[in-house]
Formats: C-alpha cells, sequence, structure tokens
C-alpha cells in the first residue's frame, strides 16, 4: 500500500439522509415527504447528518433519524448520492436512503416528537409544494430520491462488497 497518498487524506464531508414518506393525512392519496426545519439554514431538508468516525453509514442515517424525528428505521438502501462542490461548507456527498413509508401510527409519533434545539419543526410536505420550501438543491435531491423509490431503482449500501444487514 502507498502509505503517502493518505498522509493528508482530502476534508470531505460524508451526508447521511432518510426519505420517509406517509400517506396524505387527508385522504388525497398524495404521498408526503418528512422533512425537518434547521436553525442553520434557510429551508426545508431532508432528515439527517454527518456519520461520525468509524461510524457506518447507514447506522449515522438512523440515528439522525431517530433523533430529530424519533422514527427509528431499517436503513440500508441507497436511493440517490449527491456530490455537493466545496462552497460554503466542504465539499461532499450526501447519501439518501430509503425510509419507507411511515404508518399512522409512526406518523403520529413524529408529530409527538419533539426535535433537537437545532431543528424547529418537522414537517410532511407533498412533492408538489418541495420546490416552495426547500432550496433549490435540497429540493432536486428529494424529487431525485423521489423517482428513485417510484421505480424501484435503489441500491444497497455495500461494506467491502457486501450489502450491509438491516438493523
Amino acid at each position: 500500500m502507498n502509505d503517502h497518498l493518505m498522509r493528508k487524506p482530502p476534508a470531505r464531508r460524508l451526508g447521511q439522509q432518510a426519505f420517509v414518506l406517509r400517506e396524505d393525512p387527508d385522504g388525497e392519496g398524495e404521498l408526503h415527504v418528512l422533512l425537518v426545519d434547521p436553525v442553520y439554514r434557510d429551508g426545508y431538508t431532508l432528515p439527517g447528518g454527518s456519520a461520525e468516525a468509524d461510524e457506518l453509514p447507514h447506522l449515522a442515517a438512523r440515528r439522525h433519524l431517530e433523533s430529530e424525528t424519533g422514527l427509528t428505521l431499517p436503513l440500508r438502501t441507497i436511493l440517490t448520492v449527491d456530490y455537493v462542490p466545496r462552497d460554503n461548507y466542504p465539499e461532499g456527498l450526501n447519501l439518501v436512503y430509503a425510509g419507507g413509508v411511515a404508518t399512522p401510527r409512526q406518523a403520529k409519533a413524529v408529530s409527538a416528537h419533539r426535535p433537537p434545539q437545532n431543528i424547529r419543526a418537522l414537517h410532511w410536505i407533498p412533492r408538489h409544494l418541495l420546490d416552495t420550501v426547500m432550496p433549490p438543491d435540497q429540493a432536486l435531491r428529494v424529487h431525485d430520491a423521489w423517482d428513485a423509490w417510484e421505480h424501484g431503482a435503489g441500491r444497497p449500501l455495500l461494506l467491502q462488497g457486501i450489502p450491509v444487514p438491516v438493523r
């Protein structure tokens, strides 16, 4: 192995986000996606955050999802990967995991959950309103994840070539 290649590894963020849907509470048949309203940025985003050192990516997504929304879901299938060039933040990759469709009981638990201080509120938003409540790059990421979910186009996260177990 060439040790000199990793003496100064590149700084890169690895974001983990969860894509969770619920059926329309008004019974109109339209699905809604779960979004958070973070205090540190304008507009809504998917629940999630960065992985810690030596933390498996899907478990980081699950940890953030549980902390921010109260949901504990098995996350393994990646719906989309979004490369973000360096701008206000270091360059990064954001992995969006399929969380499935929440049951009415799970959706009720989200409504009762008190998110951490860095999250103002939790919202279930229909697809046609994404562009009005999210920054453009975030909305495009969610639209892409939604398309992948609808078409079954997700891929499992691999750990050294082996699909990670769903926990």
